[in-house]
């Protein structure tokens, strides 16, 4: 059980490809999220229900209709939000297994009859193996995915990659405004990446600040070649990021969809702890100043202060320089 959000369902996809490897026959009931099941339902040889949490408990009433009179081996507890919580208790199991008590929050450890193993400072994507382990599931090391495409989304990331040439994508927007980096150093950034012979594409989400952000960026250069922001499915979105030479994102879904494919990922992080919640395959390329943000704030390093405490501010984005990550550009298209 995750529903939420697509980056942690992108980690949570590498658990479920480590449970088919190892356990081809296992028959496995993924509850998911309504815009992450988009970009999951490709995967093979797993039943998905879909919990929208819009309709309230309307999707829980849902959700026990679809359970009704199954009984599984094994229930993956692996979101900690009340909402999930509380939903779970509609879904029989003879093993209900929940995170480790410091990872426990919102009453978590009373939907759970059995617990991961602890974990300190666990990158979110180490969290969610640790529901292999207890499972008893073998490792598989580095973690794979295995996220197909359909033949349309992979023939439109072909094509763009016939147009324009070899590309980058930028993809500017996180959940957050706060989020978000600047657009003028977007700007700055996509022009460093035309002057190495790249194009440079931007892509997002159809939401409105996806859409307001993109146009900023535009307003800062002419350099960029296409603008695909509210363009694409998420399917389209994945194979334009594995034809992808690099992508440039905060902390956002694309950038662990890039991930799944392959395609390093040079992050942008203040609010949140890279080593928690970074690129996994990319962490040596995240711009960050999460670090001297969070000292600021709580006045201890974070190996002092609870694992994944957040630094707060409207404006710890602009911390991050233009410079820093054309650095990082230069390493890997260099």
């Amino acid at each position: 059980m995750r529903l939420s959000a697509i980056g942690d369902c992108c980690h949570a996809a590498a658990l479920v490809h480590r449970i088919k490897t190892h356990w081809p026959d296992a028959q496995l009931t993924w509850i998911i999220g309504k815009v992450e099941y988009q970009l999951m339902k490709t995967l093979p040889d797993v039943r998905f229900i879909v919990f929208d949490k819009k309709q309230g408990k309307a999707a829980t009433r849902q959700l026990q209709a679809a359970v009704k009179d199954e009984y599984f081996d094994a229930l993956l507890m692996m979101q900690v939000a009340l909402r999930a919580n509380l939903a779970s208790r509609v879904i029989k199991a003879k093993e209900r297994i929940g995170f480790d008590w410091a990872r426990s929050k919102e009453l978590h450890w009373l939907f759970a009859n059995k617990r991961v193993k602890p974990h300190g400072h666990a990158h979110v994507l180490d969290g969610f193996m640790d529901f292999g382990d207890a499972l008893g599931v073998p490792p598989l090391m580095p973690p794979q995915w295995h996220i197909p495409v359909p033949d349309a989304s992979e023939e439109k990331a072909k094509a763009l990659l016939e147009r324009v040439g070899p590309y980058a994508v930028i993809s500017p927007a996180a959940s957050k405004d706060e989020r978000n980096w600047l657009p003028e150093r977007y700007a700055q950034v996509a022009e460093h990446i035309r002057s190495k012979n790249k194009a440079v594409i931007l892509c997002g989400g159809p939401g409105s600040m996806d859409k307001t952000l993109a146009e900023a960026i535009l307003s800062h250069t002419d350099k960029i070649t296409e603008n695909l922001v509210g363009k694409t499915s998420l399917h389209d979105m994945l194979a334009i990021l594995r034809y992808a030479s690099l992508v440039v994102a905060p902390d956002t879904g694309p950038a662990h969809m890039a991930t799944t494919v392959g395609t390093p990922v040079i992050g942008l992080y203040a609010h949140s702890n890279p080593r928690r919640t970074g690129p996994y395959n990319s962490l040596s390329y995240v711009a960050s100043v999460y670090d001297q943000c969070i000292e600021e704030q709580k006045g201890k390093s974070w190996e002092k202060l609870p694992w994944g405490a957040r630094a707060k501010g409207k404006t710890l984005m602009s911390r991050i320089s233009t410079h820093s990550v054309v650095a990082l550009v230069d390493q890997l298209l260099d």
